[in-house]
């Protein structure tokens, strides 16, 4: 678990997806916005996981306050051959602190998954994910499964009508945090090796979050 790895940046905004976040009177007294507020910073207050060892993870935030990167440069599942047991599935919990100004909120309206897989005949992988803020249980998993014999880059989109997405709270100060996951098993050769990475075309890993922001009643 690595600690006070700092992000300043003019937007930012996290995602949960549990009803106790906020509720219906809220939202319809608040006001949407086409961009974030001016003077939001993050803070990654943890990082760990089997999928990002020390120094592998960042986060990076968009130039227009629409999004922000979580970049990961070892993050692969694997199955088969000479992996062990533990290969087989990995994952990354990221918690962050979201400093927003006074006045707005924040939720996240798509998030963008990415990568590379090859699996053998027989061979399966799945790609996971759940939100939540601080306080609130996690988030019912979001899982995608590969096709057989996937041996070729993937993408998955997931989006959250504008009628469905969770806003944190008001003036409340809670950390935000992610989780992912990815899982591959072996396929009827067992001596052949099947994986999958959150693996972009420049080699690192790459998940994109996509902002919604609104005013506070």
């Amino acid at each position: 678990m690595r600690k006070g790895i700092a992000i300043t940046a003019a937007a930012a905004a996290a995602l949960g997806l549990t009803a106790a976040s906020i509720t219906p009177a809220t939202a319809a007294s608040s006001r949407l916005l086409t961009r974030g507020p001016d003077g939001v910073t993050i803070d990654i207050a943890t990082v760990n996981g089997s999928g990002c060892p020390a120094g592998t993870a960042a986060v990076a935030i968009s130039d227009d306050k629409e999004a922000f990167t979580v970049t990961y440069s070892d993050y692969m599942a694997q199955a088969g051959g000479s992996s062990k047991p533990t290969d087989g599935r990995k994952n990354c919990v990221i918690s962050m602190k979201v400093h927003v100004p006074q006045g707005f909120t924040y939720a996240i309206s798509q998030t963008d998954y990415r990568g590379y897989a090859y699996l053998e005949k027989g061979a399966t992988a799945v790609q996971k994910a759940s939100y939540w803020f601080q306080g609130n249980s996690p988030t019912g998993v979001i899982q995608h499964n590969l096709p057989a014999n996937h041996q070729n880059n993937w993408q998955y989109t997931d989006k959250i009508a504008v009628d469905a997405l969770v806003w944190k709270k008001c003036g409340e100060q809670r950390n935000f945090n992610i989780n992912t996951e990815i899982r591959a098993t072996a396929g009827t050769d067992k001596t052949k090796t099947s994986f999958i990475a959150m693996d972009s075309t420049d080699g690192s890993i790459k998940t994109k979050y996509h902002f919604s922001w609104k005013t506070c009643p």
